[in-house]
């Protein structure tokens, strides 16, 4: 630092204290940029007179406060301007990239280009600042961006409304009229459960007696009733002999309900199970019989209907017996057209019909109807349920007991339903026993299709010399002439 000589006639520089250099200012840096803007030395400011020491010090120190403010002033406005951008870009994400509006984008480009020229003017060493809006799609309207921020519609899995037009080959029935035929759906009238729903019996004015089918709210929600309405369309189009007809329909209320043709003398489990004293055991022709139509309504059902159906529930008491003891193989298309039909006979599993392959997949097949078919016959063989828990437990699961023995005479002799009291020809038993092994077979593929299952059926018939007038006249549980006597001669 220069030292002044306080000796000379300058009197005006001892006068007061210099003014203290700004803060962060170096006082020797300082006093150089004053010396040379001035142009003197201190020895020529102390050799003029007291108007050449006036004008100085106004040119000097006045100066260097001025330059001074004028850092300072640069500093704090570069401190202000970095902070600025930094809370607009927070703002902005905040935001999550919405666009700006178009005076905010003008706004902000101005602030940019104003603090980048204030930082040039003041402090020509510092790097300048680029300012840049976040991202901003120009060539994008604000109508386009409004409606990216809202959920896109086609992405949603929506249900598509069918268009399903009500089935005109089957009646329609209002709830009024089933509740008056049912007995407003009474205990009195229920003629069984299954695993869809319960059937009533309904007489109507006219004399008529029809079967109702009422459908489980669990099973067909009440809000499905256009899937009701296509599953009646896709029924009434199935017309076999041995297929229980269809003739009505009901879905009001949030109400589905099905109505079926009406067979007097119920379903085979009934008749095979539950005998009373007003029914007899069903004689070796009537069993035969029974088989051979349930092979003809699957083969239907199978190889004939296009696309094929699944039927999923054949069992015993689906099959219903008329008055000559034909068969009529019932609910069917009914598991094929329900949307969660699976989870509803999966949930009934256990009752021994049900092939292998579906208590570890829960999938119905073709050659899985095989295989409950191949059951209905063992129980027609045996008179056994296909399970029974009041046997022993080597014998309470039909198949895994009965399959051991089809091959062995004298063991199948033993396993005939003792009901028929050995009525029955020993070569067609031997054959029926034949076709139940293929059937309940554990591997599907080596199952037969229902096709070849009717020919080596008829082939018993046949075989058995069973002519068409005693195959279709023979009463089961009859006592008439001529029905022992023509069993005994197969």
């Amino acid at each position: 630092m220069v030292k002044f000589d306080d000796r000379k006639d300058g009197n005006a520089w001892s006068s007061g204290p210099a003014p203290p250099p700004p803060p962060g200012t170096p006082p020797a840096v300082a006093r150089n940029r004053n010396h040379k803007s001035g142009g003197h030395s201190p020895s020529d400011g102390g050799s003029s007179d007291g108007g050449g020491k006036k004008s100085g010090i106004g040119g000097g120190g006045i100066a260097g406060i001025v330059i001074s403010i004028l850092v300072v002033g640069a500093i704090v406005v570069f401190f202000l301007v970095k902070r600025r951008p930094k809370k607009s870009f927070n703002d902005v994400e905040k935001l999550d990239n919405q666009p700006l509006a178009q005076n905010e984008v003008h706004e902000m480009n101005s602030m940019q280009t104003s603090s980048v020229i204030d930082l040039k003017t003041f402090d020509t060493s510092a790097t300048p600042i680029s300012l840049k809006p976040p991202p901003f799609d120009r060539h994008k309207s604000f109508d386009e961006d409004e409606f990216s921020n809202k959920p896109v519609i086609v992405n949603k899995p929506t249900k598509v409304k069918k268009t399903v037009t009500a089935p005109t080959n089957v009646k329609s029935y209002s709830i009024a009229d089933l509740q008056i035929a049912t007995g407003s759906f009474s205990v009195e009238q229920l003629l069984g459960e299954g695993s869809f729903g319960r059937v009533y019996r309904a007489q109507f004015d006219e004399g008529k007696v029809l079967a109702v089918k009422k459908i489980d709210s669990s099973v067909l929600p009440n809000d499905m009733s256009d899937d009701f309405v296509e599953l009646v369309s896709n029924i009434s189009q199935l017309h076999h002999p041995n297929v229980t007809e269809l003739v009505g329909y009901c879905s009001e209320h949030g109400q589905h309900l099905l109505v079926y043709e009406f067979h007097k003398n119920g379903s085979l489990h009934d008749f095979l199970h539950l005998p009373d004293e007003y029914s007899k055991p069903l004689i070796w022709n009537s069993r035969v019989k029974i088989a051979l139509g349930i092979a003809r309504a699957l083969e239907y059902l199978h190889e004939v209907c296009s696309p094929s159906v699944v039927h999923k529930n054949i069992k015993s008491a689906n099959i219903l017996l008329d008055t000559d003891f034909n068969p009529h193989l019932s609910d069917s298309g009914l598991a094929s057209y329900i949307p969660n039909a699976n989870q509803v006979l999966n949930n009934n599993a256990g009752s021994g019909y049900e092939a292998p392959e579906v208590g570890l997949s829960g999938h119905y097949t073709l050659k899985s109807d095989v295989y409950s078919f191949g059951v209905v016959m063992l129980e027609l063989l045996s008179g056994r349920k296909p399970f029974d828990s009041s046997r022993p437990r080597s014998e309470q699961a039909l198949v895994r007991w009965a399959t051991p023995q089809l091959h062995d005479i004298d063991a199948l002799a033993k396993m005939v339903d003792p009901t028929l009291e050995g009525l029955y020809p020993v070569k067609s038993l031997s054959r029926f026993a034949d076709v139940i092994a293929l059937c309940v077979q554990p591997e599907p593929e080596f199952r037969p299709p229902m096709s070849e299952v009717v020919q080596a059926l008829v082939r018993l018939v046949q075989r058995t010399n069973m002519s068409k007038r005693t195959f279709g006249t023979d009463q089961g549980g009859s006592n008439r002439g001529g029905d022992d006597q023509d069993t005994q001669d197969m």
